[in-house]
C-alpha cells in the first residue's frame, strides 16, 4: 500500500500494562507505513513508553491524571500499582475528567485522521465526533469473548439457568456450551445491576457509535467469530496482531538477568521449564498460593514462577526445584527462551497471544475479566492447552494442589501434551504468517488505514441488525463486561 501523505493516528491506551504495551507496539506497524503517530499518557506512565518507544520518532502527549479519587492512593495512575481491585472502577470513572485537556490537545494536533482508544475510554467517542475523527476502540479482549459478551446481553441464553453452573447453549454455535460462571460478577446475574453495570453500558453504547474495533488476534484463529461479528454484531473488527510480534528485538543486556541466567542452565542440562504467572491485576489468596507451591512441588516439574502478588513472602520450599521472580520480567523473551515448554496461566488475552506466538502450549487458570472465555477457547475450541479444574467441580472455586500437579505432568509430559505441542507449531506458524507482508493481519492493517484515511467515513459503520436491536433496547442493565 502507497503512504498516505499526511496521514496521522492519534492512540490513547488505558492506564495499565496489558492495555498500553499491544497499543505501543501498534504504533509502530503504523509508523512502518509512514504514519504519523502520537500516543496519550500521563506524566506518571510516560517513563515506560518512552523507554519502549526510544527507537522510534512516535510523540508523545502528557496529560494531567485526575487527583482525589475515592479509593485511589495520591500519585497512582496505572491500575497495576492499585491497592485492589476495589479500586479499579473509581480510576476508570475518573478518566472521564480528562476529557477537556485531551480536547484542547487534539485542537492543537490537528489534523488527524484517526483516534484509537481503550473500550474504557468511553468518553473519547463524543471527543472524536466533536472533531469529525473517526474513533477505533481496542479492548484488549480476543474476538470469542468480545462476541460471547454481546451475545449474552443480546439475546440472554443464560435467562433460563438455574445455577451459575448449569451449562447453556450459544445461539447459533451449537458446539458451544458455557456457565454463567464463564462470566464475570455482576455480569454473569439474570439481571445484573450497579454501577459496573452502569460504566460498562456507557462503554458499550460508546463502542456501537465507534468506526470500529481493533483486535489482538488474527483472523486464522477466530475466524468464525471474526465473521459473525462482522455480520451480526458490529462495528467491524479489524484483526491486525498479534501484536506482540512488533516487539523489537531485545537490547542485549550488560550482564543477564538472574532467571535468564537460570533458565540457560536449565537449557544446558536439557531440563524443560514451567514458566508461571497470574499478571498483576489477580488477587490469590494465601491459601491458594500456597497449594499452588504445593503441586508444583509434587509435579517435580521445573519451574519459573513470576509473582509479585501479597503472600509471596510465606512461601516455602518450591526454592528446591524452581525459581520465583518478584520483580518486573520481559514475559515475552522468557516465553521465547527455548527451555520454557509451558506456561500455567491466568489466560489474560495478552499472555495468551505471546504464548501462541512463542510455541508455547497453556495450562489455563482463570481469574477474573473474561479469562473464563479465553481459557474455554484455549482448551476446547483451538486445542492449543489444558484446563485445571477448581475442586467443586465449577470453573470457579479453589484449586487442590492434587489437580495443580496433576495438570501439570499432563501438559509437560503426558499423553496429551504431543498433540497440544503440534496444535501449538500449527497456530505458531499461522500467527507469525499472519503479520508478515501479505498475512491476514497486515493486509487488515493496511485496509484499516486506507478506510479511515482515504473514504473518512467518520460516521457510516455498517449497524448489523443485531447492532440495532441492541441500540434500541430499553432494557439495557444486561449488557457484559467487554
Amino acid at each position: 500500500m502507497a503512504p498516505i501523505s499526511g496521514a496521522h493516528f492519534i492512540i490513547f491506551p488505558f492506564m495499565s500494562q496489558g492495555h498500553t504495551i499491544p497499543l505501543l507496539y501498534l504504533g509502530r506497524l503504523l509508523r512502518q507505513r509512514s504514519i504519523a503517530v502520537t500516543i496519550f499518557t500521563t506524566a506518571g506512565n510516560s517513563p515506560l513508553i518512552r523507554a519502549i518507544l526510544q527507537d522510534t520518532d512516535i510523540k508523545l502527549v502528557e496529560l494531567l491524571f485526575p487527583k482525589e479519587i475515592d479509593s485511589v492512593p495520591p500519585g497512582v495512575e496505572n491500575t497495576d500499582k492499585l491497592p485492589s481491585m476495589a479500586s479499579f472502577l473509581p480510576f476508570a470513572i475518573a478518566t472521564k475528567n480528562m476529557q477537556h485537556d485531551f480536547e484542547e490537545a487534539i485542537q492543537n494536533l490537528q489534523p488527524v485522521s484517526c483516534l484509537i482508544s481503550d473500550m474504557f475510554f468511553g468518553w473519547t467517542q463524543q471527543s472524536a465526533a466533536k472533531f469529525g475523527i473517526p474513533r477505533l476502540v481496542f479492548s484488549g479482549m480476543g474476538i470469542f469473548s468480545t462476541t460471547m459478551c454481546q451475545i449474552l446481553s443480546i439475546d440472554r441464553p443464560h435467562a433460563g439457568t438455574v445455577s451459575p453452573d448449569s451449562p447453556f447453549f450459544i445461539p447459533d454455535f451449537p458446539q458451544l456450551k458455557l456457565t454463567r460462571n464463564d462470566f464475570d460478577p455482576p455480569f454473569c446475574d439474570i439481571e445484573p445491576t450497579g454501577v459496573w453495570v452502569d460504566f460498562m453500558v456507557e462503554q458499550v453504547l460508546a463502542m456501537a457509535k465507534s468506526h470500529g474495533l481493533v483486535v489482538n488476534s488474527f483472523y486464522e484463529l477466530e475466524s468464525s467469530y471474526v465473521d459473525y461479528w462482522n455480520h451480526k454484531i458490529g462495528p467491524k473488527a479489524w484483526c491486525v496482531g498479534p501484536l506482540c510480534l512488533a516487539k523489537p528485538p531485545s537490547i542485549a543486556a550488560v550482564e543477564k538477568p538472574l532467571y535468564m541466567k537460570w533458565l540457560d542452565g536449565k537449557s544446558a542440562k536439557g531440563v524443560p521449564v514451567l514458566f508461571v504467572s497470574f499478571g498483576t491485576q489477580a488477587e490469590i489468596s494465601e491459601e491458594q498460593l500456597h497449594e499452588i507451591a504445593k503441586g508444583l512441588e509434587k509435579s517435580q516439574v521445573s519451574f519459573l514462577w513470576v509473582l509479585r502478588s501479597k503472600g509471596v513472602e510465606y512461601l516455602q520450599g518450591v526454592e528446591n526445584r524452581g525459581l520465583i521472580v518478584k520483580e518486573w520480567v520481559d514475559q515475552m523473551e522468557i516465553l521465547q527462551h527455548k527451555a520454557v515448554k509451558g506456561f500455567l496461566s491466568h489466560c489474560g488475552w495478552n499472555s495468551v497471544m505471546e504464548s501462541l506466538s512463542a510455541n508455547v502450549p497453556i495450562l489455563t487458570f482463570p481469574m477474573m475479566a473474561e479469562q473464563h472465555l479465553n481459557a474455554r477457547l484455549v482448551a476446547e475450541e483451538i486445542g492449543v492447552g489444558l484446563r485445571i479444574i477448581p475442586s467443586n467441580g465449577s470453573v470457579r472455586g479453589f484449586v487442590a494442589a492434587e489437580e495443580v500437579e496433576k495438570m501439570v505432568k499432563e501438559l509437560m509430559e503426558g499423553v496429551k501434551c504431543k498433540a497440544v505441542q503440534r496444535k501449538v507449531e500449527d497456530i505458531r506458524d499461522t500467527a507469525c504468517a499472519a503479520t508478515e507482508e501479505g498475512g491476514s493481519s497486515w493486509r487488515t492493517l493496511n485496509f484499516l488505514i486506507d478506510d479511515v484515511c482515504r473514504k473518512r467515513l467518520s460516521q457510516s459503520y455498517s449497524r448489523s441488525p443485531k447492532n440495532e436491536e441492541f441500540l434500541g433496547r430499553q432494557d439495557l442493565r444486561s449488557i457484559n463486561s467487554i
